[in-house]
């Protein structure tokens, strides 16, 4: 056992024993430039002295119950009831990891069946797991399961270009070494009948997203077609939001559908963290990632739940094996089951119709506007384009100085084919009044 000196006395008398005058002395062989700066410490101060300052510091931040914000992009601000927090809060849960014990763990396991099962309604297909870490994983992970399902024997990949952006940089990343040919979404001239066209025997999958990154909403079944008439499958990446108003992805023909569950109860939280949902058709559901919990009963006949399904390389043999996502986000997708229980299938419903009507009415006032031109030949949801009379960054910067308007998303930052063009987002949290605001602060910025 290692022996510390405590107090000035026993620091000096083992200085004296190694023939140093001062702990410094220890350093001398370190040139002086090299040696690290003397530290400038401010004077210590009380408890309530400090929190002063972080409260400071604090208020120097720009946060959304500030401002008016008309950004989106793939995390968005929709309002999260008070009971998810207070849920979400309680220690049974908020302090519980993994439910490797269903006898101890039934109240978490029931809460992540019931998250399972609406999202399984959500999506229209036959299974989910409890989950990803983001929307971004979530899509990896579907290719993955896609090339799983060839065994190997197809290498291809068509996606689109209007799958976030961010989604597709984390899909190659994840799956380096894969041997994947990835097609579609290096050309921007390609529309949705194009990529379709691009589907062969070789190919895995067929990955697009709706609503689109620009906001726009297409007709799912041609795709669903295409991919299948080459036994392919059809993934989709979707808004959960967007699942209260339209036709969801698996009646339409999809056999994954994933996203970014962050929508659901989840606030924005710096940028994470965030939930992947996940859902796909029974047949392939040994080939996904993650984590399911089923509903059994025990031996005396009463309703139990049990983790049914867990394909770590942790839990089964490593060859066995889909993935090694590690953790489930399990506090996110309790906060997505509580926020959809709380809304229920008409709440949903009628906050996806709210975005809608106040996007569409937004996008209305804006192409009004001299220098501005909205793109609205596609039908869209909660999000869509606008052509700019100035840079978008000359804007933003404008709209958050002059008048407290967080805006759009500045598409040329990753698409150089749309620069000057900005996407606008509006969710129910946007009232009538900051969309006339924003409106006005456009006409003098154009100005």
């Amino acid at each position: 056992m290692t022996y510390v000196p405590h107090t000035p006395a026993e620091v000096a008398e083992m200085l004296a024993r190694i023939g140093v005058g001062r702990i410094e002395d220890l350093f001398e062989v370190v040139p002086a430039e090299h040696r690290f700066p003397p530290v400038e410490l401010p004077q210590p101060l009380s408890e309530m002295e400090v929190l002063a300052e972080l409260r400071a510091l604090a208020e120097r931040n720009v946060d959304l119950n500030h401002l008016a914000c008309f950004l989106g992009a793939g995390a968005y601000r929709h309002f999260v009831p008070s009971v998810v927090q207070h849920i979400t809060s309680r220690s049974e849960f908020y302090t519980a990891y993994t439910p490797y014990q269903p006898e101890v763990s039934q109240g978490t396991l029931q809460a992540i069946f019931e998250y399972q099962s609406m999202i399984c309604d959500l999506t229209g297909l036959d299974v989910s797991n409890a989950s990803h870490y983001d929307g971004g994983t979530a899509l990896a992970e579907a290719i993955i399961m896609a090339m799983s399902v060839f065994r190997g024997k197809r290498n291809r990949v068509v996606i689109s270009r209007a799958v976030h952006p961010e989604y597709r940089e984390t899909m190659r990343t994840y799956t380096q070494g894969f041997g994947i040919e990835y097609v579609g979404d290096d050309d921007p001239a390609l529309s949705l009948e194009d990529l379709a066209a691009l589907v062969d025997d070789n190919t895995a999958c067929l990955v697009v997203q709706n609503p689109d990154f620009f906001g726009r909403v297409h007709r799912l079944a041609p795709l669903a077609e295409a991919a299948h008439a080459h036994k392919a499958l059809l993934v989709v990446a979707c808004d959960p939001i967007a699942l209260g108003m339209f036709k969801a992805p698996g009646a339409e023909g999809a056999d994954i559908a994933l996203g970014e569950g962050q929508p659901l109860g989840n606030p924005l939280n710096f940028g994470g963290p965030y939930l992947g949902f996940f859902a796909c058709r029974e047949e392939h559901v040994r080939r996904m990632a993650g984590r399911l919990v089923g509903e059994t009963v025990d031996v005396h006949g009463q309703r139990g739940y049990v983790l049914t399904l867990s394909t770590r390389e942790q839990h089964i043999r490593r060859e066995k094996a889909t993935s090694n996502i590690c953790t489930n986000q399990g506090l996110n997708a309790l906060a997505a089951a509580v926020y959809l229980a709380a809304l229920g299938k008409s709440g949903l419903k009628k906050v996806a119709q709210l975005c809608y009507h106040k996007a569409h009415y937004a996008a209305r006032e804006i192409s009004a506007l001299e220098g501005f031109a909205v793109e609205d030949k596609t039908p869209f949801f909660k999000e869509f384009v606008v052509h700019c009379p100035r840079p978008v960054a000359e804007i933003n910067e404008r709209l958050l100085r002059e008048h407290r308007i967080l805006g759009g998303f500045d598409l040329g930052r990753f698409y150089p084919e749309r620069q000057g063009q900005m996407l606008l987002c509006v969710t129910e949290m946007n009232t009538v009044g900051e969309i006339q605001r924003l409106t006005q602060a456009l006409r003098e910025v154009a100005r």
